[in-house]
């Protein structure tokens, strides 16, 4: 198949979910096509069968706001028209289920019917979806998609909660590269951050307020009254200023290590003993996953799809949202005891292996199968 994937190409999930995707369909021989205003993140080397196509805008005086969808919609109606696409794979409704649509009914002036499948990742139904300027056109968008995936049950029960839709919604989780996520000797690394041998817990995100980042620097101050340990701070966004100055309150900045923005979180994933995942929604929790398929246990919040993906008392700990001293209980709990810590690492190795993106990304290819073949079987009137 020839496949063009629009998504937004920064460190969110669904830009990583998007690019990981195509990266495992190029590898399985599908013809790739990315369209979007950068290069992705996660796309940091040359994959064959992947093409990039970056949409350009021009800015005149006369807009307040460059037109960023109406260049999309023309250069996925280009790529379609020249590389010969069998399917649209939007990734994230805002604004992409739209502009798909838009770029749909143009190509059918062309005698092109291409289908459109629009992938749900979290806040562009939760948060975004629902704000008043947007709901009109995200339903419509996607009651005209031609197939509706969530990465989460929480996310699709959340959709029909938010939108009276009558278009079915396929849950497809989201997956990790086991082959780059996976438990790794980096002893040497790790006593570069611990040299005393401190235990080592991790944060990463994107630090917006969903994410709940003070939790975790007074889960971590709690933690480390109790015993020496260190906290990987990695990521960055508006809350990591209010976070160095909490840390600078606690009294713990000499624990604390805020790495910015890394690409091989793998690596850092591999020296750590704790994830920290106390945010007040998550739709899935794609770093927990990523956390988790290295070995390493979770401590979260119980918001949205995470108790899919992290199982309380088995993989981890999940806790109400806001309720610091249970999470730093929990933390206490596997930490103080290396038997009981390797129990829960085993576990959560054993549980990531199921969210493989050999057992996921098959589940796209025949939901891709499905929906084309139903769309062919359609007639349409050309322009």
């Amino acid at each position: 198949m020839n496949i063009g994937i629009v998504c937004y190409p920064t460190y969110g999930g669904s830009g990583v979910v998007a690019t990981e995707l195509g990266k495992s369909l190029a590898r399985m021989g599908h013809e790739v096509h990315f369209i979007t205003y950068n290069r992705p993140i996660r796309l940091d080397s040359f994959f064959d069968q992947i093409f990039y196509h970056e949409v350009r805008t021009k800015d005149y005086p006369l807009f307040d706001f460059v037109p960023y969808e109406s260049a999309l919609s023309s250069t996925m109606v280009d790529v379609a028209r020249y590389h010969n696409l069998d399917l649209f794979h939007v990734h994230y409704a805002v604004p992409h289920a739209s502009v798909a649509y838009m770029a749909r009914e143009i190509l059918k002036g062309y005698g092109l019917n291409i289908p459109i499948i629009t992938t749900l990742h979290g806040t562009d139904i939760t948060l975004v979806g629902k704000n008043p300027s947007y709901e009109p056109v995200v339903k419509f968008s996607m009651e005209q998609s031609d197939g509706i995936t969530a990465v989460s049950h929480f996310l699709k029960q959340a959709t029909y909660d938010s939108f009276d839709i009558k278009s079915d919604v396929k849950v497809i989780h989201n997956f990790v590269d086991t082959n780059r996520f996976k438990p790794q000797d980096k002893g040497h690394f790790r006593k570069m951050i611990a040299k005393d041998g401190e235990k080592i817990l991790i944060h990463t995100s994107n630090f917006r307020k969903v994410k709940r980042i003070k939790d975790v620097l007074l889960t971590f101050n709690k933690v480390v009254q109790e015993m020496p340990a260190k906290l990987l701070m990695v990521g960055d966004g508006p809350e990591r200023r209010p976070a160095e100055e909490l840390c600078r309150e606690l009294s713990v900045c000499d624990q604390v290590n805020f790495l910015g923005s890394q690409n091989a979180v793998e690596e850092i994933y591999a020296v750590a003993d704790l994830f920290l995942l106390p945010s007040e929604s998550e739709s899935f929790g794609l770093a927990a996953l990523e956390a988790m398929a290295c070995a390493v246990p979770v401590i979260a919040s119980n918001a949205g799809g995470i108790p899919e993906v992290v199982i309380d008392g088995e993989t981890g700990f999940t806790s109400d949202v806001g309720n610091v001293e249970k999470m730093a209980q929990d933390a206490l709990f596997l930490l103080e005891s290396e038997e009981r810590w390797k129990q829960f690492s085993d576990a959560s190795l054993k549980h990531a292996l199921q969210f493989s993106k050999e057992a996921i990304v098959p589940q796209y290819i025949s939901y891709y199968e499905e929906v084309i073949a139903t769309h062919e079987s359609i007639p349409y009137n050309t322009h």
